[in-house]
């Protein structure tokens, strides 16, 4: 059985016949979409995707300040920029 990472879930047949009403369900969360009783897609609100993506970039851009972090360092001069 394939794991379900939603509180909430409809059929893909409940989607088309109730859309509307199902997309402002996901302003709440995510919502797994059901084809056959397994998950096929996750519907998130557009806000929610945008956090998860700035969430995505953050976690990108600590890596690579720790990965920078040990150097090689360039010394440089302000006169010199």
């Amino acid at each position: 059985m394939d794991a379900v990472l939603s509180n909430f879930a409809v059929s893909v047949t409940d989607l088309k016949r109730n859309y509307a009403a199902i997309l402002k369900e996901a302003e709440e969360g995510p919502i797994a979409v059901l084809n056959h009783n397994r998950p096929a897609a996750y519907l998130l609100s557009a806000a929610h995707y945008e956090r998860l993506i700035a969430h995505l970039e953050d976690l990108e851009d600590a890596q690579l300040a720790r990965e920078r972090a040990e150097g090689p360092f360039v010394e440089v001069a302000l006169d010199e920029l």
